[in-house]
């Protein structure tokens, strides 16, 4: 029924630290950069394969090619004094005093953001649910043990945390059963995020574990997956020993009535240019999937307009439909992807205006803050003072969503804690 090209790449099998040096194009990088990567890889997750380091990146362009610095770790992406305690420490050949570096390092760059762990994890029967997220009402996260991590890892993920290996750090759960029992006690709930890492590394038998008990829950409409790997490893749709059966599934899931949502991540325009991408799109959109497309704005990756509006037209030309453009969340090397709030609104407006009404579906620049989403729609002058126009997308208090407020214009803040009420108050709404 689904077209099978001709599998070039065969069997997945990631590119690590381990193996990197093997792959012609690496190992005629400056050796500095290379000793570099290594470096910083000590602190930040690598891992990456071949069809990203053959198909995307352009390595004529290397060290500033984008994709290059979405899967490589880079120097700067430590403070300078961390990457020189990493490098003298992995110079030392003295692993414990290089792990008990590295965690410091990580422990101090906010691992889980906006109260994912102190304030999303519900309870059930006075006991809580680790593995499961609750923050909006009509939404709940569940993060299969199965799916914690991906084809391939993204430096500015925000779920770094998941894939360093800390026990204490990841966020995870195997018993589907008590999302369904959550879900039963819980109504209201009508759409439910299967997310990781990335689900869509498990095989389909695994994966298929977790979603059969969910379509005999009557209040939930919709299931939505969140995936990179459409950009990461398309052969998952095609070529992959289980790819017909997985889109079987996906079959299953909408025949049942349940919307089967794929989000997928795109971070920048190339990763919608190569064949292998454009077959499996073909196949998820055939089960009546529906692909949403969503990505943060990224500093030296995508802050550049021309370069979301070729992103998004060229999600429409193959049936998907732009979701999001997010914020780069406060965690991990934040300092090194984040842009103003204000170049990043100018750079939403400017590319939204290049594309049709079909492509305005997206919605952005949004920050998944504590509070909620907080989207920047643009800035007004307003009783003399320059402003931030502000809204909620998403919200704890429902009752907040889509109810305009106001900010002080800032050129150099990057997120909702650096801004300031306008007008003279001194909270902003939702603080009371």
């Amino acid at each position: 029924m689904y077209a099978t090209p001709v599998d070039v790449y065969g069997r997945y099998e990631p590119v690590t630290l381990k193996n990197i040096s093997e792959h012609p194009a690496y190992r005629k990088l400056p050796a500095s950069l290379r000793r570099e990567l290594e470096v910083a890889a000590q602190v930040l997750p690598f891992r990456t394969n071949a069809y990203v380091l053959n198909e995307l990146i352009d390595w004529s362009r290397v060290p500033d090619d984008p994709i290059f610095q979405l899967v490589f770790p880079q120097r700067e992406m430590l403070a300078a004094k961390d990457f020189d305690l990493i490098e003298a420490a992995l110079a030392s050949g003295d692993a414990a005093a290089l792990r008990a570096e590295v965690w410091r390092v990580r422990r101090a760059m906010n691992p889980h953001p906006a109260g994912q762990l102190t304030h999303n994890v519900p309870e059930l029967d006075g006991q809580r649910l680790p593995g499961l997220q609750h923050k909006y009402a009509e939404t709940v996260l569940f993060f299969p043990a199965g799916g914690q991590t991906c084809h391939a890892f993204c430096t500015y993920c925000f779920r770094w945390a998941q894939f360093v290996g800390d026990r204490d750090l990841k966020f995870e759960s195997s018993r589907v059963q008590d999302l369904v029992r959550y879900l039963r006690v819980h109504p209201e709930v009508t759409d439910v995020l299967i997310t990781g890492g990335d689900p869509l590394v498990m095989k389909s038998s695994l994966l298929r574990h977790y979603l059969e008990p969910l379509l005999e829950v009557e209040s939930l409409t919709s299931i939505r997956l969140g995936s990179k790997s459409l950009a990461y490893w398309p052969m998952r749709f095609t070529s992959d020993r289980d790819a017909a059966d997985l889109l079987r599934l996906f079959e299953e899931v909408v025949a049942a009535g349940k919307q089967l949502a794929f989000m997928a991540h795109f971070s920048h325009s190339r990763e919608l240019g190569t064949a292998q991408l454009e077959e499996a799109v073909r196949n998820i959109r055939d089960t009546g999937a529906v692909i949403r497309t969503q990505a943060p704005l990224i500093h030296r990756i995508n802050d550049h307009a021309d370069v979301w509006a070729e992103k998004w037209r060229r999600e429409v030309a193959l049936g998907m439909v732009p979701y999001y453009m997010f914020v780069e969340r406060d965690t991990g090397p934040k300092q090194y992807f984040e842009v103003p709030l204000a170049r990043a609104q100018r750079i939403f407006a400017d590319a939204y205006r290049q594309v049709s009404g079909l492509a305005r579906t997206v919605r952005g620049p949004s920050m998944s803050a504590f509070p909620g989403k907080v989207r920047i729609v643009g800035t007004a002058e307003v009783g003399g003072e320059k402003v931030f126009v502000l809204e909620f997308l998403q919200a704890r208090n429902p009752s907040w969503v889509g109810r305009p407020f106001f900010a002080r214009f800032s050129e150099t803040a990057t997120w909702l804690d650096e801004l300031e009420p306008a007008f003279g108050h001194d909270k902003f709404f939702y603080q009371n």
